[in-house]
């Protein structure tokens, strides 16, 4: 099995229900997001190569807290809470996502945000609110279109083709590719999607000689 050195190092650090509980903010986080039904926490696994490093559900919305996990010294990766769950207690919900609003909005260390959508499902209005928010805040974010191998080919690319078209002329902060945790396509895009924001914010901020 193909994997990546540095996220495969993947260690859960610790849980946070909110900005002042996560730890020191400094280093470099790409965050994970997406609909509590979009496959988030099963492409987290593939991609850092681990079975069980967020968990995951049959029921959506089990990714009730904000959830660090280390690379090395300075790099995290972060599982955010799924949005748009509708079996969880509304003042949790509201709480849930107060929390996730504060991280996104004021975390320095935050460098990018992986999005999931279901292929079969993309660019939903909550989706659309979140490239709305990030597009606002100067955010770059890469979109995993999950669940590819639920369509042939072709299908599949004309979805991707048609978000990329909405990207280009309403979201140009956001690439696009498509993704499957079930035979691991896109896994090597994804990957050099991470290095390129990990190693541009270590490069930026290296003292020159």
């Amino acid at each position: 099995m193909t994997q990546h050195p540095l996220y495969q190092k993947a260690t859960y650090l610790k849980s946070a229900p909110n900005l002042s509980h996560c730890p020191e903010d400094e280093g470099y986080e790409v965050a994970f997001a997406g609909r509590s039904n979009a496959g988030k926490s099963s492409a987290l696994n593939v991609i850092t190569s681990q079975k069980s490093l967020a968990r995951t559900s049959k029921t959506p919305g089990r990714t009730q807290m904000i959830n660090f996990f280390t690379l090395d010294e300075t790099r995290y990766l972060v599982d955010l809470p799924g949005y748009g769950f509708a079996k969880v207690n509304v003042n949790v919900k509201k709480l849930w996502e107060a929390g996730l609003a504060e991280y996104v909005e004021k975390r320095k260390a935050l460098k990018g945000l992986m999005l999931m959508m279901d292929v079969r499902h993309p660019l939903q209005p909550l989706d659309l609110m979140m490239l709305d928010w990030t597009k606002e805040l100067g955010l770059p974010v890469h979109i995993l279109l999950t669940k590819s191998d639920k369509f042939k080919r072709g299908p599949a690319n004309s979805a991707l083709l048609g978000v990329k078209k909405v990207l280009k002329e309403d979201y140009p902060h956001a690439t696009a590719q498509l993704f499957s945790s079930l035979n691991r396509d896109g896994l090597h895009q994804a990957w050099a999607k991470l290095d390129e924001w990990f190693d541009n914010q270590v490069k930026q901020d290296e003292p020159e000689e």
